[in-house]
């Protein structure tokens, strides 16, 4: 029999948005080796799903499964959290990491950046927790939101993103309020921690690192241990976005 001292969230089950490549895979990863079931969510990486979800399982057979679900299909969610708890009997942790993030300049704004940026970052992680709330509360489980440190201080040519994630953060604090006492709700807002996909402008890149108290990018295990302590460890405390940036929010 396993050592619940050695995996403390073991028996546990948890959904993780995005989850398929980059910080939600290393979430899942890091939820997992503490015992816990995982679910990945994912849009539209099956191939890299398919290979987490087999690798989990070599670890610890019929202990990960996937699902795919876009965010802008609120009745798609509900279905996914309905089929999630079929097969696993229960829902405790939900991460919702699953984002879009690209830049939209005033006056080149389209509806339809408008209605992606919000559908993944504001919408989606309103509607999917509503409909975990149910079996959360039953659990006394919790929600993890990734939030982003320009959803407090606006990031240039970005604000529709901006906006999607300031949404996010009072969502945190409101869903906190709304889902007490059984229900703890927070946030993890990163700072510098994976370059966005193809930006190679390394000018910049020290530019925005000279900006931090710290001098340097963070690693991705600094998130995966801040979402790790808000779900094993921090049972007083909901409401809250804690920044992993390196000081970055603390410098004009």
């Amino acid at each position: 029999m396993m050592d619940t001292h050695l995996q403390p969230l073991k028996g546990k089950v948890a959904l993780i948005t995005g989850a398929a490549k980059r910080i939600g895979a290393e979430i899942a990863r890091s939820l997992h080796s503490e015992g816990a079931d995982v679910v990945i969510h994912y849009g539209h990486s099956a191939e890299a799903a398919v290979k987490l979800v087999s690798e989990l399982n070599e670890i610890r057979p019929n202990s990960c499964h996937s699902y795919s679900v876009l965010l802008s299909d609120t009745n798609g969610l509900s279905e996914m959290i309905e089929q999630i708890t079929i097969l696993t009997g229960r829902l405790d942790i939900l991460v919702n990491n699953a984002s879009s993030f690209y830049p939209t300049s005033v006056g080149e704004i389209a509806e339809s950046d408008w209605d992606n940026l919000f559908d993944s970052n504001l919408k989606g992680p309103l509607f999917l927790s509503q409909a975990a709330t149910p079996y959360l509360n039953k659990s006394q489980g919790c929600i993890v939101n990734m939030v982003d440190i320009h959803g407090e201080r606006p990031l240039a040519k970005h604000p529709v993103y901006c906006s999607a994630k300031a949404g996010l953060v009072m969502l945190t604090k409101s869903l906190a309020l709304e889902l007490g006492p059984n229900v703890r709700v927070n946030g993890v807002a990163p700072g510098i921690i994976i370059w966005p996909e193809g930006d190679q402008d390394t000018t910049l890149q020290g530019e925005l690192l000279s900006r931090t108290a710290l001098k340097r990018k963070g690693s991705v295990k600094d998130i995966t241990d801040t979402v790790l302590f808000l779900v094993r460890d921090a049972t007083y405390i909901t409401g809250q976005i804690i920044s992993v940036d390196g000081g970055r929010t603390i410098n004009q």
